[in-house]
């Protein structure tokens, strides 16, 4: 792999780097239409939510954050955040009210969401708008919820990437989508825009941090101010600039991070402009899902209920504790977990069958969600072993011993090596009897979605997965045809 000129990947008769990122920029420049546009709408909302804060007792002002504050943003984005800051001694109480009136102002068709605190989000004129209020600290050390820190991060960066390193950020945010990695949500624990801006800026451009993502070796430390306060434990770590405490980039996981390395050589390798487009697997249908079953001869199991009213933020983590939870506790009974996930589809999307105590799991309008393994071993014998203590332990020896002598129910008590040992009927001889039964909820978790299942849920085992196509098909698709 030659990465020294910069120019041509190893196929001589491909395109080069160069070429292929040129293409690439020119597509994702916004044009001077949709700039006017969107500063044109931004100013109005600006403008309304700083007549509104005017009817407050209090002092506050309104500036626009983000990728489209910074110039940064890709052509098609139409994102827009603005932030409305108020005094630092406001109390938090006074600061949601505040900020909701403003926003509803601003934004008169928007709607309440939440994340550390409440804040409007909607459309105006086709723009997608944020409306969120904060603190006006004095610097990032300072904060007293997390979106406090957002205005300094455009300030920081607004002084450092002109029009130039803007052009190598959009492309390397095409990249980034394009590969799946891009997105700092807890569903795809990726690489957000602010990281993204920092890494190029870093680098000094899209080719030069492909260049060394290639080569990287997690853990990977960038501290831009040379100033961090603390030790991260992360596979990349980038210390917020204006924040020594923090680290921008921890929200990737490891499994992104070691993606962004397989591009990075891969793009370098062989330039293509294909990997800058996101291609989404075509959904599988049931006979496709059959078919897969067929060819890998394994045991897929699916949990499959209505999930909890949760942003993606805070139902995809407790997804992906309950995933863990009943992954370890089939592990733990000899089922040999091979692969899984954890899904969640559109609120209204159909969520057919009927849960393990004869209720019906499709609420009209909720969102349905599976929680899906794949395990190597269906059923276990009727009997297992269970080992006692070694036989000169004394009274703890002797309890054992005589909790199983004369039961008619299990072999043994033996000694086997030093030990007593038992064999007794298997509690759980299938993996279906373990998840249809109390013992999913002796594993750990999430507790909302502990809720849910409790309200009921449907157990599918083997062929019966294949009925989850008509709402995951492409998670299926994905689960089936992996690749980095």
């Amino acid at each position: 792999m030659d990465r020294d000129d910069g120019e041509r990947g190893s196929d001589s008769d491909g395109p080069s780097v160069a070429a292929v990122v040129e293409r690439v920029r020119e597509r994702v420049t916004p044009d001077d239409d949709e700039r006017r546009r969107l500063r044109s709408v931004a100013a109005r909302v600006i403008a309304a939510a700083e007549e509104a804060v005017a009817d407050f007792p209090v002092e506050a002002d309104v500036v626009q954050v983000g990728s489209t504050a910074r110039g940064t943003w890709i052509s098609g984005d139409r994102d827009i955040d603005v932030f409305v800051r108020f005094p630092p001694d406001l109390d938090r109480e006074d600061l949601e009210r505040y900020g909701l009136a403003v926003g509803r102002a601003a934004v008169p068709d928007g709607r309440e969401e939440y994340a550390e605190h409440p804040y409007i989000t909607g459309t105006v004129e086709g723009f997608d708008v944020d409306l969120v209020p904060c603190y006006r600290v004095e610097d990032g050390t300072a904060i007293q919820s997390a979106v406090d820190r957002t205005p300094f991060h455009t300030r920081y960066l607004d002084e450092r990437i002109g029009d130039d390193l803007a052009g190598e950020v959009r492309v390397t945010k095409a990249f980034l989508k394009g590969i799946g990695v891009y997105g700092s949500d807890l569903r795809t624990e990726g690489f957000s825009g602010y990281l993204t801006e920092l890494l190029v800026l870093e680098y000094g451009g899209f080719r030069a941090l492909l260049s060394a993502a290639a080569d990287w070796h997690p853990p990977m430390v960038l501290d831009p101010e040379g100033h961090a306060a603390r030790e991260f434990d992360d596979p990349l770590v980038v210390v917020d600039p204006t924040d020594p405490e923090r680290n921008v980039a921890a929200v990737c996981s490891a499994t992104n991070v070691a993606r962004l390395i397989h591009h990075a050589r891969a793009f370098l390798a062989a330039p293509d402009e294909a990997r800058f487009e996101r291609a989404d697997p075509e959904p599988l249908g049931p006979a496709e899902v059959r078919a897969e079953l067929d060819r890998r001869q394994t045991t897929p199991l699916a949990v499959r209920f209505t999930a909890p009213d949760l942003v993606d933020d805070q139902l995809y983590p407790q997804l992906e504790r309950s995933l863990s939870g009943v992954a370890d506790g089939l592990d733990r009974r000899g089922f040999d977990v091979f692969r899984t996930g954890a899904w969640a589809g559109e609120a209204g999307a159909p969520n057919d069958g009927r849960g393990t105590d004869g209720g019906d799991t499709s609420e009209p309008g909720g969102r349905p969600a599976a929680l899906f393994v794949e395990c190597e071993v269906a059923r276990r014998p009727r009997i297992e072993r269970h080992e006692g203590p070694p036989v000169h332990v004394g009274e703890h020896a002797r309890g054992f011993y005589e909790k199983y002598a004369g039961d008619g129910d299990v072999w043994g008590p033996f000694v086997d090596g030093d030990r007593y040992v038992v064999e007794r009927p298997r509690e759980l001889p299938t993996a279906r009897a373990f998840l249809a039964g109390d013992a999913l909820f002796s594993v750990a978790l999430g507790a909302r979605i502990e809720d849910a299942l409790r309200e009921g849920y449907d157990v599918l085992v083997d062929e019966e997965v294949a009925t989850l196509a008509g709402t995951f098909g492409r998670d299926l698709a994905e689960f089936f045809d992996p690749g980095p």
